[in-house]
């Protein structure tokens, strides 16, 4: 059973400004996320083999995990106000892709295979955003209602399953 539906959408042009901004924030915030992870990473890590036994090791600093960063997001907004423009699950979607993409660098696949380093994102290279609670009523006839871009045009391509409609 498919628990998740994509339609095309058709923003006039003031939502299609908005929704690039949007793409460009969320690109800068995974970029940034991500290097702090990396930074963390590189920081904090000692080969086995090379660990000094005469001297102790340094505390660890604070690992910028998905709390600590969802929890940041407010000084972000602080320092940067455009970040307020975006839906606060939106950008909280963003430090989850920074989540799963830095624990699938750790992880095997099932075949015992490590994926690779996650990469940051260049420009044009961040797509798409998620909003992980959208309530149903958002639908209007063929328009969807969007937290802090309106309502846009939509395309169904397909009919929502009769259990979906309120």
């Amino acid at each position: 059973m498919r628990t998740a539906y994509q339609y095309k959408l058709r923003p006039n042009k003031e939502q299609v400004a908005v929704i690039e901004m949007w793409l460009e924030l969320l690109r800068r915030q995974y970029n940034y996320r991500l290097g702090e992870r990396f930074s963390w990473w590189s920081e904090n890590r000692c080969p086995v083999n090379a660990c000094p036994l005469i001297m102790p090791i340094p505390k660890l600093k604070d690992n910028p995990d998905y709390y600590f960063q969802k929890k940041d997001l407010l000084n972000t907004k602080d320092k940067f106000p455009e970040y307020k423009l975006i839906h606060s699950q939106v950008l909280q979607d963003c430090i989850k892709r920074v989540k799963l993409a830095f624990e699938r660098w750790f992880k095997a696949d099932k075949n015992g295979q490590r994926l690779g380093k996650p990469r940051f994102k260049g420009k044009g290279r961040y797509r798409s955003f998620t909003y992980p609670q959208i309530k149903q009523e958002c639908l209007e006839g063929n328009k969807i209602n969007l937290p802090k871009i309106g309502k846009v045009k939509l395309i169904q391509h397909r009919p929502l399953p009769s259990g979906f409609h309120s």
